[in-house]
C-alpha cells in the first residue's frame, strides 16, 4: 500500500517536473556508457533517474549555478549501479551538492608524511556517512575511459559506490552482500586482488585501476565499480574475478557481448 501510494506521488511530481524523454536523451547524449542501455532497459533508467529527482535535493556550493542538464545527467549516472538494484538502495540520504569545480573541506589535512595541514587539496567528489554526496561539476564533465590519469574515471559512479559501500558497517570497501553471494568470497578475492595491485606498484608495473584505488580498501571497491561500467572489458580481461563479484553485486554485465 504505501509503495504504490509512493509511485503515485512520485508520479504526480515527474509530471510536474515537465522533463521530457527527448530532454533526457540529450542530457546525457555524450556519456558512450549509456550504448549498453537500450530498448525496455534505456526506458527504465530513464524512468529511476526522474524518480531519482524527485527523491532527491541538488544545491548548489559556494553559489554554483547548476543546470536541469546538468541534473539529469548526474542522476543519470548514479542511477547505472543501481539500475536492477533499486533506487531504495540510495534512501538513506537526500542532497546532492554540485561545485563547479573542485572544492576544498573545511577540515585539518594529514599527509602520508603525519604532517597535519590546515588547509585540504581540493576535491573532485566527497560522500558523507550520514550527510549529502558533494560532486564537482568539472569533474562530472571529465568522465570517461581515461579521465583518471589515463584510467577509467566516473566521479558520480565513484562517490555512489562509497554511498552503497556505507550501508554495512561505514565505508570498508564491502556492501551489503545479496542472499545468493558469499561474503567470505568476496573479501578473499578482493583481498587477493589488493596485494597483487600493491605488489605490482611497488615494482612500478601498469595498473589496470588508477592507484588511487589502493588508498583503502573503500577506494579499491569505488575505483573498481567506476571501471567496472566505464570500461567493463578491460575490467573483465585483467581482473576477472573482481569482475565477476561486480557483476554479482550490481546485477550487470557490462561486458557482455
Amino acid at each position: 500500500m504505501f509503495k504504490r501510494l509512493r509511485t503515485w506521488l512520485e508520479d504526480r511530481k515527474i509530471k510536474k517536473m515537465g522533463f521530457t524523454d527527448s530532454e533526457w536523451e540529450s542530457a546525457v547524449a555524450d556519456w558512450p556508457v549509456l550504448e549498453n542501455y537500450q530498448g525496455s532497459e534505456r526506458d527504465a533508467l530513464r524512468n529511476m533517474t526522474f524518480r531519482f529527482l524527485v527523491r532527491k535535493d541538488f544545491a548548489g556550493g559556494a553559489d554554483f549555478q547548476f543546470s536541469d542538464a546538468m541534473c539529469l545527467k548526474i542522476a543519470t549516472m548514479a542511477c547505472v549501479p543501481v539500475l536492477h538494484l533499486g533506487l531504495d538502495w540510495y534512501d538513506h540520504f537526500y542532497t546532492v551538492i554540485i561545485y563547479e569545480g573542485d572544492f576544498v573541506p573545511n577540515r585539518p589535512h594529514q599527509t602520508v608524511d603525519g604532517v597535519v595541514h590546515t588547509k585540504n587539496p581540493g576535491l573532485s567528489g566527497e560522500a558523507w556517512l550520514r550527510g549529502p554526496l558533494i560532486l564537482s561539476w568539472q569533474s562530472v564533465a571529465q568522465t570517461g575511459p581515461t579521465a583518471r590519469n589515463g584510467k577509467p574515471g566516473n566521479v558520480v559512479i565513484h562517490e555512489f559506490a562509497h554511498k552503497l559501500d556505507m550501508l554495512r558497517d561505514g565505508a570498508n570497501g564491502a556492501p551489503p552482500m545479496h542472499p545468493d553471494m558469499k561474503p567470505g568470497e568476496w573479501h578473499d578475492i578482493f583481498s587477493a586482488a589488493w596485494d597483487r595491485l600493491q605488489q605490482a606498484s611497488h615494482q612500478h608495473k601498469k595498473l589496470p585501476v588508477d592507484s588511487y584505488s589502493l588508498t583503502s580498501p573503500a577506494e579499491f571497491f569505488a575505483v573498481c565499480s567506476e571501471t567496472f561500467f566505464e570500461a567493463p572489458t578491460h575490467m573483465k580481461a585483467d581482473m576477472p574475478d573482481v569482475y565477476r563479484l561486480l557483476s554479482q553485486f550490481y546485477r550487470q554485465d557490462p561486458a557482455a557481448e
